[in-house]
């Protein structure tokens, strides 16, 4: 999914610098795909579960942040131990808090941004699968979005994209995602070009803020 956003950025004429932790290959391959598009492109590697990793990815000011890394860890409320807890936090939740901070701090003043978070719309109904941690993560990044865009307005802008099946996860058997999308009203797969338009939507309107867009083919509604 980052790649697929990085890429319709560098489509819609954004030079990218693209974050990646263990995975050089793929950030290599998507930031040669994103010069072949005319983007300019700095690769940085962070551990995002590390705080003082986060500064590294901010020393230049940007107009745009996207963030979309994430985990996706199996625990349960009865058995999440304090380690994966706040393993999952430190990425899915600290990790975007901070990024932002300092993609503000480095904003001039004469600047205006736009920030867009990525959540999942099951923290409006948590799942029924042991995903505890990540979802009061995610939940936590619903409401870090409005406040953000509360505070920064009116020079930098703050909006979410609520995903719902739009990949399978990575360890998903086959035919999960399909099955999962067999049950919302538009019974299909999202797939990573949905993100990528809403996230332009967000970057290049200019009148939002503090909005959490579902893009979950209209599963709330059942």
């Amino acid at each position: 999914m980052g790649k697929g956003v990085a890429l319709a950025l560098a489509g819609a004429g954004a030079d990218l610098v693209l974050h990646y932790n263990s995975s050089v290959g793929a950030a290599e391959d998507t930031a040669e795909e994103a010069r072949s598009l005319g983007a300019d492109v700095e690769l940085r590697r962070a551990d995002l579960s590390d705080p003082a990793s986060i500064a590294t990815l901010l020393e230049k000011p940007a107009d745009i942040l996207v963030n979309s890394a994430a985990g996706f860890p199996s625990d349960r409320l009865v058995d999440v131990s304090l380690d994966q807890w706040n393993r999952t936090l430190a990425l899915n939740l600290t990790a975007p808090v901070f990024l932002t901070q300092a993609f503000a701090r480095a904003l001039p003043a004469d600047r205006s941004g736009a920030v867009v978070n990525v959540t999942d719309w099951k923290t409006e109904r948590p799942y029924r699968d042991p995903r505890f941690s990540y979802t009061i993560a995610k939940g936590g990044i619903d409401t870090f979005t409005k406040a953000a865009a509360s505070e920064l307005a009116p020079r930098i802008r703050v909006n979410a994209v609520a995903l719902g099946v739009i990949l399978p996860p990575a360890d998903a058997e086959e035919g999960y995602a399909e099955r999962l999308a067999s049950q919302t009203p538009l019974e299909r797969v999202g797939g990573v070009e949905v993100v990528a338009e809403a996230v332009l939507h967000f970057i290049r309107n200019d009148f939002i803020t503090g909005e959490i867009q579902r893009l979950n083919g209209g599963a709330h509604l059942r």
